[in-house]
């Protein structure tokens, strides 16, 4: 494994046990560029994660609970008027740090969940026809609550499209959660400060490096004839777009890095597949009801779509 990554991934596992892979993946989304959202029940550490990932890099980290009442400038800043200078002077919102938690995302309405949506893709925000450009690196870690809860907006399937990866944590096994317990009992108090392993000169620069990785054309056919059978699948009503075979092989080139390795092999574009897509994809009515999800369509494809001998 690259040796500043697992440095990365070593600081924020002494607070997340037991969740090796959930963090691996959103190493690959950082190192990748790319926006994350997890969708889980309440209590899971999804906000402990976040918090930690910005502590071990050095990211300023930001936070907004998501509410019905919040303003789509209540996240990306509003002009206010300066007595001094007689002026309406800009006044920054959350949006403008490194990492923004946007917490229970799907409690606000459709127009404050879209306010992300340049900040996300664009990397500014416009107001009142002026354009600012957001800090670099710019990281959108979202939690979302099931849509089974009652008070959840879903999110539009433009802004989903905005997330590389979606990801659960779901609950610790019986020797995790005890682990838990014993750690609270250590330290004393709920939260401890994670000490800054990595820079975002680091990061930046392991980005770069990500962009190097090298995937080969049988790679790049695999990649595509999997993103393509979601869109031939009789029980999706929406398959994958371009910006969802984008998301895979970014990731995959990702992984490959954070493995250490400078080439793309097919069991890297297998293990983020899921994530990639999952939300990405929507089913007809009838699976639905019938209890299908879009992650068993795309563990099915990915069983019958052959793997290439690389």
């Amino acid at each position: 494994m690259n040796e500043k990554v697992e440095d990365i991934l070593n600081e924020v596992k002494k607070v997340i046990v037991n969740k090796d892979e959930v963090l691996r993946q959103v190493m690959y989304a950082i190192l990748a560029g790319g926006h994350i959202l997890f969708e889980d029940n309440p209590g899971l550490a999804k906000t402990l994660i976040a918090r930690s990932f910005s502590q071990a890099i050095g990211f300023d980290f930001k936070r907004v609970q998501f509410t019905p009442d919040l303003l789509p400038s209540d996240i990306t800043g509003t002009y206010i008027y300066d007595r001094k200078s007689g002026e309406f002077k800009f006044m920054r919102g959350p949006v403008f740090t490194n990492l923004l938690l946007a917490d229970e995302i799907n409690r606000a309405p459709p127009k404050t969940q879209a306010a992300l949506l340049e900040a996300m893709q664009e990397k500014q925000v416009t107001v009142e026809g002026t354009t600012y450009p957001l800090n670099e690196p710019f990281v959108v870690i979202a939690t979302q609550n099931p849509i089974e809860y009652e008070g959840t907006y879903p999110l539009p399937e433009a802004q989903l499209d905005r997330f590389l990866v979606k990801l659960s944590v779901g609950y610790p096994d019986f020797q995790g959660e005890m682990e838990i317990l014993k750690r609270r009992i250590r330290w004393r108090k709920d939260e401890i400060k994670l000490g800054q392993v990595a820079s975002i000169e680091d990061i930046m620069e392991m980005r770069q490096e990500v962009e190097t990785v090298f995937i080969e054309d049988d790679v790049l056919d695999y990649l595509l004839r999997i993103v393509r059978a979601t869109r031939e699948n009789a029980q999706v009503e929406v398959g994958a777009s371009p910006r969802g075979s984008i998301a895979v092989m970014k990731l995959a080139r990702a992984r490959a890095y954070v493995l250490g390795r400078d080439y793309v092999i097919p069991d890297d574009v297998k293990e983020v597949t899921r994530i990639a897509l999952v939300h990405r994809i929507i089913l007809k009515p009838e699976p639905w009801i019938r209890g299908v999800r879009p992650g068993d369509v795309i563990e099915d494809i990915l069983k019958k779509i052959p793997v290439p001998k690389v």
